[in-house]
């Protein structure tokens, strides 16, 4: 436990206080539990626990231009990223959204069992929540980690946040072609890509990237579409110049 601690304090500057190295030991241990009964997460060791779900987590506080009040995650599976940020923000309001009923029944023991205040878990779809009124354009973030392809995660997450507010995408090695692809319906709901920063540390397997997308717009009351279209039927970026031009600049950056 103390070598991914030390890593995020190096390379993320957290620092954990015995608290919360005691939640996050807590919440390792009842993954290793759920885990042999239920399959949360492909990985089943500490050390992968540790490195692709805790540290992998926390690198979203790279996109916060400051701590955020209200962060919304989109789905969450067992938790990740949205548990471990709680933790070292605890007086965040926080709202998991998990379609899969074993999965979000484990983000609520987990609320249970670290006593988490201001945690909502959602069994619903992403398309259902953007058009809930207590959700719609209410949170300073929005986020989502290897659940959908850039364009499918732009259309889930850009309606929940505010103006002025972010929607990341925690991305592998793909992430610069996903902006690409992903340039026209994230300018459709209001955003634009202001960031990506290539997640590569050492002491720590594999890298990835970190797509930082502000919210300038009102998001359309057409978005999300309809619950599966988002998915089904991307809406894809066409030859566009300006998009080519960003997917470049990105590359070569």
């Amino acid at each position: 436990m103390e070598k991914w601690i030390k890593l995020a304090d190096r390379h993320l500057g957290i620092a954990l206080s015995d608290l919360q190295r005691w939640q996050f030991q807590v919440l390792q241990e009842e993954l290793l539990k759920w885990n042999k009964k239920i399959n949360l997460t492909a990985i089943r060791d500490e050390k992968g626990i540790q490195e692709k779900h805790f540290f992998d987590s926390l690198t979203c506080f790279m996109g916060f231009e400051e701590w955020p009040e209200s962060l919304i995650d989109i789905g969450s599976g067992a938790g990740f990223p949205g548990l471990p940020v709680k933790i070292i923000i605890p007086e965040l309001r926080l709202t998991l959204v998990e379609s899969v009923d074993k999965k979000a029944n484990f983000c609520r023991h987990i609320v249970k069992t670290l006593e988490l205040t201001d945690v909502c878990v959602l069994s619903k779809r992403a398309e259902e929540v953007g058009h809930m009124p207590e959700h719609r354009e209410a949170y300073d973030i929005a986020i989502a980690r290897a659940v959908a392809p850039a364009p499918t995660l732009a259309e889930y997450l850009l309606p929940l946040v505010k103006v002025d507010g972010r929607a990341l995408m925690q991305k592998g090695t793909r992430g610069p072609l996903e902006i690409l692809e992903a340039g026209k319906v994230i300018d459709l709901c209001g955003g634009e890509v202001s960031d990506l920063l290539r997640l590569n540390f050492d002491g720590i397997e594999g890298e990835g990237n970190l797509v930082i997308i502000d919210k300038l717009r009102h998001t359309p009351q057409d978005f999300p579409r309809a619950v599966g279209l988002p998915a089904k039927k991307p809406i894809l970026t066409s030859d566009d110049e300006k998009y080519r031009k960003l997917f470049n600049e990105f590359l070569n950056g």
